[in-house]
């Protein structure tokens, strides 16, 4: 499809869900002021007769790139407009403009797939009707960008912090502790991302569902480590641990491949369940789309498993597919 009828055919239902009456609230070929020149962005969104948003489309068959978001950019800047979407039918990258310390700074809070629009709740309510008059997108937009920059923190200063932690383990309680407090701490700060992750990735105003502990493994098991058992008729078959849940939920989805016949369970793939993101595949491209699994580990034969995921969804998945061998998974309580 090019321009005009993605426009036509897509963008008209998009606005619809966002609740952006079509003409009422909205000004098609809006002349905005860019460059030294006028130009025409393809959806002003008003409100009490002023843009409140706009909406750049390029053709399904035209890939976003630089140019497309300096245009936009310069749209947003220079007609003072704090919102703004650049799509072309397939892909949508969402923009804030705001103002820190007398400089204006155009923000990207998120850019999506299509197949992803179902699950980032938070960002499209940012850009509805309602949450632009009543002043929540700024609220909703402020948050992603705080859990961004917190993100971005924690991978660069983890080191740093994880000794920090330890330090204050130590002085507070012995230095007999120091490698577990470190070894500890490295592993909350990965769970921090993972959690930052999946909230910015999914809906930002939802909490994560509590989720019954699994009984505690015997005290003489414990360690810094994460463990899980595979249980078969209530007796352990397999038994697995690492430092990092990822590479742990690769060794236990590759048992189940190789030993159990997994593979033969969850065909045809891509295995995806109900509407979620690809769990198992043969390779790490999603099919038909534009995207990559985030966080693949390889498994027996050439096939990947997702682990991109935070503890709780880790630990939905690897039930799942124990359950599709007619297996069990027992978590240590670290998990």
């Amino acid at each position: 499809m090019g321009e005009a009828t993605t426009k036509a055919a897509v963008l008209r239902d998009f606005l619809e869900i966002l609740d952006w009456e079509i003409p009422d609230n909205t000004q098609l070929e809006y002349s905005v002021k860019a460059f030294g020149k006028t130009y025409k962005v393809d959806y002003a969104l008003i409100l009490e007769g002023a843009p409140v948003a706009f909406i750049e489309a390029k053709g399904v068959d035209t890939p976003l790139n630089e140019t497309h978001r300096d245009q936009l950019s310069a749209y947003l800047k220079n007609e003072d407009v704090n919102w703004g979407i650049l799509t072309n039918g397939k892909r949508y990258e969402f923009y804030r403009r705001r103002v820190v310390d007398s400089k204006i700074e155009i923000d990207n809070l998120a850019n999506l797939h299509l197949q992803d629009l179902s699950n980032r709740v938070t960002v499209l309510r940012a850009f509805t009707k309602g949450s632009i008059q009543t002043g929540d997108s700024e609220k909703i937009a402020t948050r992603i960008n705080k859990l961004q920059e917190a993100r971005i923190i924690l991978e660069n200063e983890k080191e740093g912090l994880a000794d920090e932690i330890k330090n204050t383990l130590t002085e507070s309680v012995s230095d007999v502790i120091s490698s577990q407090a470190e070894s500890q701490a490295k592993e909350m700060i990965d769970r921090l991302v993972e959690d930052i992750e999946t909230e910015i990735d999914t809906d930002g105003d939802s909490q994560p569902e509590e989720v019954e502990p699994p009984d505690s493994p015997p005290a003489d098991t414990k360690s810094s480590e994460y463990i899980i058992r595979i249980k078969s008729n209530n007796e352990v078959v397999a038994t697995f641990s690492d430092d990092l849940q990822g590479n742990l939920m690769g060794k236990a989805v590759d048992y189940l491949v190789k030993n159990r016949g997994l593979i033969s369970e969850v065909e045809p793939l891509p295995y995806r369940p109900g509407r979620d993101r690809i769990t198992i595949h043969d390779q790490t491209t999603y099919p038909d789309e534009d995207k990559e699994m985030r966080s693949p580990r390889e498994l027996t034969g050439g096939y990947y498993v997702e682990t991109h995921d935070n503890s709780k969804v880790k630990y939905e998945r690897l039930n799942n597919l124990a359950e599709k061998c007619g297996l069990g998974v027992e978590f240590d309580d670290a998990w």
